[in-house]
């Protein structure tokens, strides 16, 4: 189908579509996202006002054959941060959205009558917004269902947000459905499902009746380059054994005998409790109770990372929980149930927040003595006042930067009001480059350094030592942001590092899909220009280099195990954007 934007302005409550600008053609996924935000949104915008503007984007392999491309880029200025933000998610919204050539939503304005919640429903023929009064105020789950009794359950993806979203609180997602139309598949960070619901748009149904997959312009030189992508992925040991038997959990014994899992609000690196909800565990609780590892978040994913948790009565309960799940909710707040993690990992998914920023919340929480370290009942009533939206639930579903600031916590784990994620820099100093530096805010998967600070994909740069730490972020944050324009799961990046033909894979894919000539140095020149866009956003909305710091008392908190502090130094850490002059 041809290429086009669709812009929906929630003020007039009018649809329109456009032909993709030339200037936005080699654009796709996160690129496309900044790029628009970049030239449409004034820095100095409030980030839940009328003049911010929420984009959906499919990468550029999007809609294709090739393997683990259906990641969606969801982007705005983001409420929590106050800089520009891409959230990623999987889901099938992606894969369908590009087969029908939607290259770019975007959604401006915000509607006179703030109390009317709206659906935009979009197939291959039109798009337009329906009043919902009967969605205001659901979770996702319901809302879900209630849209699939509406529009069936043939040729869907459904985008949604839960209550969060609808109340603006700074930690609110947005809800993508899995295969199994179910809103597992969450762009978590950076309070855009605030966004989405200062819009008063509740949910994105997309019908792609009548498409298929995206043809290239040479056929056989895609199927042969996407052939060699999967087969790389296959082959290397981490996508290919570990994250489909394991999935993401499979880091929680791994972190934890590095000294990095971040415990009791990041005071100490190791939790005795970690065994009891580690990825062997979870494999075997899974399997036990018939639910499914293994499993694809969207079609076309050959990792598989994503897992089915059932309850002890053998009932669907959630999904995964990931990794940052079950870290968030569980290490970093002494909890070592499992079933109460995928308790408030669906809860978290329902009422549409961010887990990795919850969890981070509910450890701030805890300290500040407004519950017990250790008491998963206590969790999860936090989470009901979230989802009530009572004074402490607003709170509380603002972040963990405003809880701290609320309850006179002054040890919160956050970056440019974003909270950190799984891994403690002051263990891994690779990832604490990428949290102080990335244009997001406390954000890993900018530039995932566990890859090789502690897994030695890629080469190996000792942790606990500063040397080689920026050039090794700096390289992966680049790199990474060329991944996320591309549309793919960052995953693919364990391959990428120690297979050549992986990495030659995926310009090959491009060059057959559009009829290009790009090398190597394209991929690499397209990561800096996504990181030159966003870097020159955020100074003009008022960042410096200030802002690119981890938390003082990480300078001055030794952590156990190790006992070490993060010790890049500031001078080093503004040398990240050399590559800008």
């Amino acid at each position: 189908m041809k290429d086009r934007i669709i812009r929906v302005n929630m003020k007039t409550l009018t649809v329109t579509e456009e032909a993709l600008p030339e200037k936005y053609a080699a654009y796709g996924g996160r690129a496309m996202t900044s790029a628009i935000i970049a030239d449409e949104v004034p820095p100095l915008a409030v980030p839940l006002g009328p003049e911010n503007k929420l984009i959906f984007a499919p990468g550029i392999l999007g809609g294709t054959a090739s393997a683990n491309s259906g990641r969606l880029s969801v982007g705005a200025k983001s409420p929590l941060t106050g800089g520009i933000k891409e959230a990623n998610a999987g889901g099938q919204a992606a894969q369908v959205m590009a087969r029908m050539g939607i290259r770019a939503l975007i959604v401006e304005d915000k509607p006179e009558d703030p109390s009317k919640v709206y659906t935009l429903e979009v197939d291959t023929e039109s798009a337009k917004l329906v009043e919902t009064p009967e969605l205001k105020g659901l979770g996702n789950y319901d809302a879900v269902d209630k849209l699939i009794g509406k529009y069936g359950d043939k040729h869907t993806a459904l985008v949604t947000i839960g209550m969060a979203g609808e109340m603006g609180l700074l930690a609110a997602s947005i809800a993508c459905t899995d295969r199994e139309l179910r809103p597992t598949r969450h762009a978590g960070r950076g309070g855009l499902g605030a966004v989405m619901g200062s819009k008063g748009l509740k949910a994105i149904y997309f019908n792609d009746e009548g498409t298929k997959t995206r043809e290239p312009v040479d056929k056989e030189a895609f199927k042969t380059a996407a052939r060699k992508f999967a087969a790389a992925l296959l082959e290397h040991p981490v996508t290919g054994e570990g994250l489909p038997t394991y999935g993401t959990n499979v880091l929680q014994n791994v972190i934890n005998e590095a000294g990095g899992l971040p415990t009791k609000n990041f005071r100490e690196g190791s939790f005795d409790g970690a065994s009891k909800i580690s990825g062997e565990v979870q494999h075997d609780v899974i399997l036990e109770r018939g639910g499914k590892v293994a499993h694809g978040c969207h079609s076309g994913c050959v990792i598989r990372c994503s897992r089915i948790y059932n309850d002890k009565d053998g009932n669907y309960l959630t999904k995964g929980p990931e990794y940052e799940t079950i870290w968030s909710h569980g290490g970093n707040c002494l909890i070592d149930d499992l079933d109460a993690i995928a308790v408030m990992d669906r809860m978290d998914d329902d009422i549409g927040l961010d887990t990795i920023e919850m969890g981070a919340t509910i450890g701030v929480a805890m300290d500040a003595g407004i519950c017990d370290f250790g008491d998963a009942e206590g969790a999860i009533k936090l989470l009901e006042e979230v989802r009530d939206g009572t004074p402490l639930g607003r709170i509380l579903g603002s972040g963990a930067k405003v809880t701290g600031q609320c309850f006179g916590v002054d040890h919160v784990p956050e970056v440019k009001g974003q909270a950190l994620p799984a891994y403690d820099p002051r263990s891994i100093q690779g990832i604490g480059v990428t949290y102080a530096t990335s244009t997001m805010g406390g954000d890993h998967t900018a530039g995932y350094a566990i890859a090789t600070n502690i897994l030695k994909v890629g080469g190996f740069v000792d942790p606990l030592k500063p040397e080689g730490q920026v050039e090794l972020s700096r390289n992966l944050q680049i790199a990474t942001a060329a991944l996320d324009a591309a549309g793919l799961c960052i995953f693919v990046a364990f391959a990428v590092l120690d297979k050549p033909e992986a990495f030659e894979a995926i310009y090959e894919m491009i060059n057959a899909m559009y009829g290009l000539n790009l090398g190597p140095d394209d991929v690499t020149a397209l990561g800096k220009d996504v990181l030159a866009i966003e870097r020159r956003y955020n100074e003009a909305a008022g960042f410096t280099n200030a802002d690119d710091r981890l938390p003082r008392w990480m300078y001055t908190e030794p952590l156990p195990p190790h006992n070490t502090v993060f010790s890049v130094t500031d001078a080093e850490l503004d040398e990240f954007y050399n590559f800008m002059d």
